[in-house]
């Protein structure tokens, strides 16, 4: 479909009664937020990433998703990072009445979500959803959702998603995916991933596919393969860092490490959540809230006595050691889909390819007992 039909596909989104979320520049970012019209998507910008550094700019041409992921990703739509779970009220002395939060008025549409952003989502229906019990908040956000993925032809110098296996190119998780071809034209190469999908796309107008466009649509994604900013080398990696808990490159990076847990706020997978009671003594109510915590703060750990990760040593090795070791025992995947928003968005530009590869470096060469 040519660029009449990125137009169409937003309209049909909103007139079948969908909020439609999708990129937008402001305040000097590409970011994730309400849109009404196409017109508001980031025709003809870009982003450059490296290790904490993040710019947009103008690029030579008017292509709409000629970018990598922006410092938003889909969880603040899904697990927003602050949110009221239930109200309770005073009833003259009897039992309080305990409101639960309702579901949003509408269901979510998201629109550009890349590849490796469709792989934390899975992660996340995961850790929510298939569990023993169900977050009833994120369950009602997620119901319904509809998906209309991007494949990457942009990486950012800081993502890694090849080497993860979680892209650039989408294969599941999606309603829609679109790849953006602009060597010759405007256009748009559409797969359908659902019934859902296949009936708003016959809507659209659209045309039947040539195998030059398929072709085209191929070499976006395997060029992005070629030009992915960083690499990781995965392979025995949950063993690794397992033998290595005592490794000193983690004091190391603790002389650098502000712990202000930006790589978690930013990080698309990481899940940790605090809950608040909130009493008012002038009517008897009281209210709980959900908000995003990290692993990085030391009340995060406290246990009767104290926290059991003081030292930002011991924070980040939980956290390294969490999102690419014990995930797979807890979840069967890694935590981590290759984005690099941590890279990107650490203020002292810690780049966990770097790290990981540096503990591989000297994999077995630490005497265990005697490791800081």
């Amino acid at each position: 479909m040519g660029a009449e039909g990125l137009t169409a596909l937003v309209e049909a989104l909103r007139q079948q009664g969908y909020r439609v979320v999708g990129p937008t520049v402001r305040d000097g970012a590409i970011v994730l937020d309400e849109i009404s019209s196409a017109d508001e998507l980031p025709h003809g910008w870009t982003a450059q990433h490296e290790a904490a550094t993040y710019r947009v700019e103008r690029r030579e041409d008017d292509a709409v998703f000629g970018w990598a992921v922006g410092p938003h990703s889909w969880k603040q739509e899904l697990l927003p990072s602050r949110v009221r779970l239930w109200r309770a009220a005073a009833r003259n002395g009897d039992a309080p009445a305990i409101e639960q939060e309702p579901p949003p008025d509408r269901p979510l549409a998201l629109l550009g979500a890349r590849s490796c952003d469709l792989h934390a989502i899975a992660i996340q229906d995961r850790v929510f959803l298939e569990g023993r019990y169900v977050e009833r908040d994120y369950a009602q956000r997620r119901d319904g959702a509809f998906i209309v993925a991007v494949n990457c032809g942009e990486p950012g110098g800081t993502c890694f998603c090849a080497s993860m296996g979680t892209g650039p190119r989408a294969e599941t998780g999606f309603d829609l995916a679109l790849t953006e071809l602009t060597e010759v034209g405007h256009r748009y190469l559409v797969e359908v991933g659902s019934e859902r999908g296949r009936a708003l796309v016959s809507a659209l107008p659209v045309r039947e596919a040539s195998e030059d466009d398929r072709a085209a649509a191929t070499k976006v994604t395997d060029d992005a393969v070629d030009r992915m900013g960083r690499r990781l080398e995965t392979a025995g990696i949950q063993e690794l860092l397992a033998a290595n808990l005592e490794h000193p490159r983690f004091a190391e990076v603790a002389e650098r490490c502000l712990t202000c847990g930006n790589c978690t706020l930013v990080c698309p997978t990481c899940f940790c959540t605090s809950v608040e009671d909130v009493n008012d003594l002038a009517d008897g109510s009281a209210e709980r809230w959900r908000s995003w915590d990290s692993c990085f703060s030391t009340e995060y750990s406290y246990i009767h006595g104290g926290s059991i990760r003081r030292s930002p040593r011991a924070r980040y090795r939980q956290w390294l050691t969490h999102k690419f070791g014990t995930w797979f025992d807890q979840f069967g995947t890694s935590g981590c889909v290759g984005c690099g928003r941590c890279i990107t968005w650490c203020p002292v530009g810690i780049d966990v390819t770097e790290e990981l590869a540096a503990i591989r470096a000297t994999d077995g060469e630490v005497d265990r007992g005697n490791a800081g």
